[in-house]
Formats: C-alpha cells, structure tokens, sequence
C-alpha cells in the first residue's frame, strides 16, 4: 500500500499569499471590501468584481496605491455569460487563479415565504447560489490543472437556523453550505479545497438598520456570549486562513462566525 501524499510546510509564514491570485464577488462593500484588504495585506494580488463599474475600479486603483496587484472586472451575477467570464478575465489578467471568494449575495424580500414571487425566487437563488455554483465550476477546473486551489463560498447563520422574515435568504445560504461539501467531495483529490463561512451579526452596511433597533439588538446580545456583533475583519480573518496554507486541511466546512449565537441558551 502506498503512502498517502503529504502537504510540504510553508517555507514562509503559514498566512501568507504572496504570488496567489484572488478573484472576490462583491468587493466593494462590507465583508467582501474587508476581505479585499485582508488578502492584500498577506501578498495576495486580487482581481475585484462588484456590479456598480465606479465603485470597482476606485477599489483596484485603492489596493494598486497600497502597493499590491489588482484589477477590476464588472459582472452582473444575474448574467450565466458574465458570471463565466469572470474566471477567464482573471486567467487572462494574471495567468492563474489560486483562490475564488464567492461573496456577492442579495437578501431578497422581508417577509413570508408564501409572498415570494417566481422572480424573488429566480433572483435571490441566482445571484446566491448558481453563481456560486458557475463560479466554482470554472475555477476549480483551473485550479485542479495547476496543482489545487481554495474556494470560500459566503453562507450565513441564516442558513443553520429558521428565520420567518429571510427565509428565502436563509434558505439559499443552507444550499450553499451543503454546495461546499458535495464540490468538496468531487474536487479535493485533485487538491482543490472547498468551504462556507457563515457569519452572524457583522458590524456592515446591511446590518445598520438591525443594530438601529434598541428591542433586537438586546435580545441579539443577550443570546450571543461574547455580548457585541462582529466586526468585518473577524470574517475576513477567517477567510485568509481558508486560502492560505494554515487552511491546508479544511475542506466541506461551513465555519461559524458568530460570537457564540447558534450554541447559546441565552442566558
């Protein structure tokens, strides 16, 4: 019987993502713009997509003034052309694709589920799920060809507990989870790792609104341990660690980042 293959150490830091390409969805706001910057400060050179153009190239030309390597590359997730094309614009741009953030996402309608429309239902299911899905086909078939690669799908605590104002949402969040094992399985003896993060309540744009309101945010604190919401750089720390080697033998996880929310009694 032979022996199984073994991972070399990393002859610089275990953090480290010097000479990696990094293609992340929605990075201009919120998780995805912390996430950016957290590849970059590791070495990372970053290829940045978001739908708004402006918003887009002011990031890249921001992480070119900061020293690192990147470029721009709109892309409306509703579009299969334009979400496969994304892989390709990174491929021509630098060669290679080490790792894919899949963070971009929609919440969709507040409400219940019995009042989504077939549009809701297209779009949300679309834009958070097949995207990721096309995405991470493409990639990891360049990934495999050229030794593995890491791919970190953005799921949610929505997506590991019933939610009667997002469940749509939620709902595509779980598939996410359970698309990060099937892929995981299929694509990890040619090297290419797959794994979800699912935050709580983070400190970002979307959630300002939640934090506004007094009545959530006590129940929120009082069922979460470590009593405060996360900041950005918490998730983005995460993610670091899962394209590096420090993530090395993490695959078909879908790691809570929650301050302790999901396993508290609340008390």
């Amino acid at each position: 019987m032979s022996v199984p293959a073994t991972a070399q150490a990393p002859e610089k830091g275990l953090f480290d993502l010097a000479g990696r390409v990094v293609l992340v969805t929605g990075a201009t706001g919120g998780l995805g713009l912390a996430i950016t910057h957290a590849m970059a400060a590791q070495g990372a050179t970053l290829v940045v997509s978001d739908h708004n153009r402006a918003a887009c190239e002011a990031l890249a030309a921001a992480l070119r003034h900061s020293g690192a390597q990147a470029r721009a590359v709109t892309a409306d997730l509703l579009d299969p052309a334009q979400t496969q094309a994304l892989v390709s614009c990174a491929l021509d741009c630098f060669g290679r694709l080490d790792v894919l953030v899949c963070n971009a996402g929609v919440q969709g309608p507040a409400g219940p589920m019995a009042d989504t429309t077939d549009e809701d239902w297209e779009r949300v299911m679309r834009i958070n799920l097949r995207s990721a899905m096309d995405l991470t086909r493409h990639a990891a078939s360049h990934m495999a060809k050229h030794g593995g690669g890491s791919v970190i799908l953005m799921a949610s605590i929505a997506g590991l507990r019933g939610n009667k104002a997002i469940g749509l949402y939620g709902l595509s969040k779980a598939a996410l989870a359970q698309l990060a094992r099937n892929l995981a399985v299929e694509w990890g003896p040619q090297g290419v790792r797959v794994n979800t993060i699912a935050p709580g309540l983070i400190r970002t744009p979307l959630s300002v609104g939640l934090m506004d309101n007094a009545a959530f945010m006590a129940r929120r604190l009082a069922a979460t341990p470590l009593r405060r919401v996360g900041e950005p750089h918490e998730v983005a720390g995460v993610a670091v660690m899962l394209a590096s080697a420090a993530g090395g033998f993490i695959t078909g996880q879908n790691i809570v980042v929650d301050g302790g929310t999901l396993i508290s009694d609340g008390n």
